[in-house]
This record gives structure tokens, C-alpha cells and sequence, in this order.
């Protein structure tokens, strides 16, 4: 199976450097020695084919327009012991409670400011801050992130890292259900004789989560009604909003299927209005409120932001999150973890720099082609330079930009991102990894088993994003202990 598979000098999921499997993959190992390579090709093919039969597809844009994709999928999972798996949880928790420590205080006293720990320049210019909307607002459970998803890496030595959060619109969970359900239909031996924690719970552990978010001003006398607001079959994560919102068995709406009267919202159904008490939006926030923020937006509702402020409805994930999730701000989080919990951090950072420290800047100019420069405000892999890997005219193009807004870029060593081994188009091969780990919160703080592991799937990419080209794995966390250290 994986005779001429090399490790090299990065950390592997599965192999040792002797060319051997690691402990807690040796069944898996044992397993697929036993598959011809005829049976190989046809199990990846049907995978492929289960993906694109469910229309699991997700949108990439470019200059020539939107492209329909399915999520490209691979069948060797990433397998974490039940020890390293409790590890991951607990920094898990222990972060997004200093992150919603954060969130709570800038919207009211800022504690941290007055403390000098995160400088007040660094909050108020940030875009995300919408201090004049929201601040002072109480919000159920003084929760403002109801759902994030972090993604971790791993080192060279094999050490958890937390690569960013994101508090705002996490995506992909359905995957990590769909990856799960494709795996028990093509490689059902695979199940048989393991122990691996099961999905089965979690998404009403998900819906437990939003239906606990109860406004201040509901009606007692009813149960509280729950929508998902989508931007609509053309936003990139549709799929995704799908998925969850018939799992959850909430309604699924646009911004049109919504009207506030009296700083109620309510639903348009075929009996009439019905009153909405939480709404899971998957709408940034420029968009939620036209009167509130872009007067443009067709995707909102007019007068949301009035009833949210009236303690007449919920918006999960809270408004203005996106200053706590920005990559300026990502360098604080060990600080807030200190600061609110009196906690050293459990899962560090990744070793970041501000180019707005000119000592910094200097360095950064000098070693560009060392480095990795990200845009503070950009995700899903835009904006974004990877420096050995890069041409000398991009360097040059990065160069003018930093100069440009030094404040809008911060730079990273290359971390030597674990690998782990990927079959496709009939061979196996080493490539690049990451895992978005799902926490939901709501009455309490729960962590979903596993999460998306993603895979940079073109050979030696370092870039797993789906907008990027790179594809899914399962996760399986196993359920007992003693099966060896990852």
C-alpha cells in the first residue's frame, strides 16, 4: 500500500519514520493491505459519486464566475487516541470561553483595554467592531458565539496549534456527517471490529444549543421558534444551510420570508405570521439590516437590529464577533486566556507578527520569501501569500502591498503542516492537513467529536481550503483509551 510513500521531514498522521504505521492506525493499515487495487479505485470512485448524487457541492468564485463543485473526498481518515483527543477538547473550551469573556467585555466595560492588555486602537479600527449597533446590549446567556469552528495544525514535532478562529459564519459541518455517512457506505469493514466515537447526537446537541437562547422578552406560554436565515441557493455554503436546518428541523429562510412589526419578527407562512424567537443566521452582518447597516442589502430584514436590540429575538452567532475572530486580533487570544481565566493556554498560536512594529516590518520585508503574509480581514485562503512557494513578482506585488497598509497584514513562520497519506487517482501520496474543530455553546460548552479534516490534495500545496482545491477526510476520534499517542 504504501511501499514508495516518504514522510520526509514533515510530521505524518499515520506513518513513522521507519516506514511503519503508527500504533493507532496499524488495523487500519492491516485492513487496507487486504483491498486489491481494482477495489481501491472502485470504492474512491463511488465516494466520489455518493458526494455528487446528494449534491454536496459547494461554490468556487472566480474572475469568470461562480463554479459548482463537490467537496473532493479521502478515504484514509484521520485517526486521533482517545488522550490526545480530551487534550484538544479542553483548549477547545478554554478558548472560546476567554473569547466570549472578550466579546462580552468590549461590548460593555472593556476591562482588557483598561488593563492595557489589547491596545483600545487595535478594537476601534477594527471593521468588525460595531460598538454603535450592539454595545450595551444584553444578549441570552451573555453568549455571543454560539458556534465556532478553530482550526488546528500540527507541527513539525507533532504539537497542536491553533491556526485561527472563526466566530462569525464557521462552515462545513455538514460535511464532517457527510464524510462520516460516505465512509460507512463504501468501507463498512473499516467499522466493524473499532471502537470510534459516533456522530449520532451531535446535531441535537446543536439544536439543544440554539433553542437555549431564548430572548428576554419571549412569550413563556410557547416553545421557542428557531429559523435558519440563508442568503439563498447561490451563497457558496447553501449546501450547508440545508443540511443543518433539516437536521435541526427548523425552517430555512430567506430574508424576504421575514417582517418585523413592533420590533417582533415574525415568519410569512400559508396560515399567516408566526413569531420568531431565535434566528441561526448564516448572513454577515453587513447584510442582516438594512436600516442598520448596508442600505443596499436585499438579504436582510428591515428593523432586525431594532427587535434584537428590544430583547425581542436572538441572532446566533451575536453581531460585531468579527473582532474577536480577525488575524490582528488572533495574537491576543493567549492574553485573554490569561486575563479572563487566569489560565495558561492549553493549545498555543501559531508564532505571528504585526507589520505595524517597524522592527517587525524590517524582518519581514527582508525574509518574505520565508514567510507566510496574510490579510487581516481575508479568509478562505485569499489575499494570501505563501512565501517559498511564490514567484519573485509576487513577493515584489506582496512587498508594495504591506507598505502600503502595514496594518492590514501580519506574517507567520511556515509551519511544516503535518501530512498524512491520500489516495487518489490510484496511488497513495503525502498531503498536507488541517482539522476545523466544532464547538457548540449554549447552557453548557460541548466540543463535536472529530471535526472536518481538510487536505491540501494538489501534491505539495500547502493550501487545504475547498475554494483552493483541496478536498475532506473523516476524523475519528477513538472511544477507548490505550491505542498509543498520535
Amino acid at each position: 500500500m504504501l511501499d514508495n510513500y516518504k514522510t520526509g521531514v514533515f510530521y505524518d498522521e499515520m506513518m513513522g519514520n521507519n516506514g511503519t504505521p503508527k500504533h493507532h492506525y496499524r488495523w487500519f493499515y492491516q485492513l487496507v493491505k487486504q483491498f486489491s487495487e481494482q477495489e481501491l479505485k472502485e470504492k474512491h470512485e463511488t465516494a466520489q459519486l455518493n458526494f455528487l448524487r446528494q449534491g454536496i457541492t459547494f461554490t468556487v468564485y472566480n474572475h469568470t464566475g461562480g463554479t459548482e463543485r463537490t467537496m473532493p473526498f479521502d478515504f484514509v481518515p484521520i485517526i486521533i487516541p482517545k488522550e490526545r483527543w480530551e487534550e484538544i477538547e479542553k483548549g477547545m473550551k478554554q478558548r472560546i470561553t476567554a473569547l466570549n469573556h472578550f466579546l462580552e467585555d468590549i461590548y460593555h466595560d472593556q476591562e482588557i483595554v483598561k488593563a492595557g492588555v489589547i491596545p483600545q486602537e487595535l478594537i476601534e479600527n477594527n471593521p468588525y467592531y460595531y460598538k454603535e449597533q450592539v454595545g450595551g446590549v444584553h444578549i441570552p446567556l451573555n453568549n455571543h458565539v454560539f458556534l465556532a469552528g478553530i482550526d488546528l495544525i500540527r507541527d513539525e514535532n507533532g504539537d497542536y496549534r491553533v491556526l485561527e478562529d472563526n466566530l462569525r459564519n464557521p462552515s462545513g459541518m455538514s460535511y464532517v456527517f457527510q464524510n462520516r455517512y460516505v465512509m460507512r457506505q463504501v468501507y463498512p469493514e473499516l467499522f466493524f471490529q473499532h471502537s470510534i466515537q459516533t456522530l449520532e447526537q451531535q446535531l441535537s446537541e446543536l439544536h439543544h444549543a440554539v433553542i437555549s437562547h431564548v430572548p428576554p422578552n419571549a412569550d413563556p406560554n410557547q416553545a421557542p421558534t428557531a429559523v435558519l436565515l440563508t442568503p439563498g441557493m447561490y451563497n457558496s455554503a447553501y449546501y450547508d444551510h440545508v443540511f443543518l436546518a433539516q437536521q435541526m428541523g427548523i425552517e430555512l429562510v430567506e430574508g424576504r420570508d421575514l417582517i418585523v412589526k413592533e420590533d417582533v419578527v415574525y415568519m410569512k407562512t400559508i396560515r399567516g405570521l408566526k413569531r420568531v424567537d431565535i434566528i441561526y443566521r448564516r448572513i454577515d452582518d453587513d447584510f442582516l439590516d438594512p436600516e442598520a447597516f448596508r442600505p443596499d442589502s436585499a438579504l436582510g430584514v428591515p428593523g432586525l437590529l431594532r427587535a434584537y436590540k428590544e430583547g425581542n429575538v436572538s441572532i446566533l452567532n451575536g453581531i460585531g464577533n468579527g473582532v474577536a475572530d480577525d488575524k490582528a486580533m488572533y495574537v491576543y487570544v493567549p492574553d485573554m486566556i490569561r486575563f479572563y481565566l487566569d489560565e495558561e493556554p492549553i493549545i498555543p498560536n501559531v508564532e505571528t507578527y504585526f507589520l505595524s512594529d517597524p522592527e517587525k516590518l524590517d524582518y519581514v520585508l527582508k525574509h518574505i520569501d520565508e514567510l507566510v503574509i496574510k490579510n487581516v480581514g481575508a479568509s478562505g485562503g485569499y489575499d494570501m501569500l505563501i512565501g517559498p512557494q511564490s514567484t519573485e513578482e509576487e513577493q515584489e506585488m506582496f512587498k508594495q502591498k504591506i507598505m502600503e497598509q502595514p496594518n492590514q497584514y501580519i506574517a507567520q513562520p511556515t509551519i511544516k503542516l503535518s501530512r498524512a497519506p491520500a489516495y487518489q487517482e490510484g496511488r497513495f501520496y503525502p498531503c498536507h492537513v488541517d482539522l476545523r474543530v466544532f464547538v457548540m455553546n449554549g447552557e453548557h460548552t460541548h466540543v463535536l467529536p472529530g471535526g472536518l479534516s481538510r487536505v491540501a490534495l494538489k501534491e505539495g500545496s500547502l493550501v487545504v481550503n475547498s475554494s483552493q482545491g483541496g478536498g475532506g477526510k473523516d476524523t475519528w476520534i477513538l472511544s477507548e483509551g490505550g491505542e498509543g499517542h498520535a
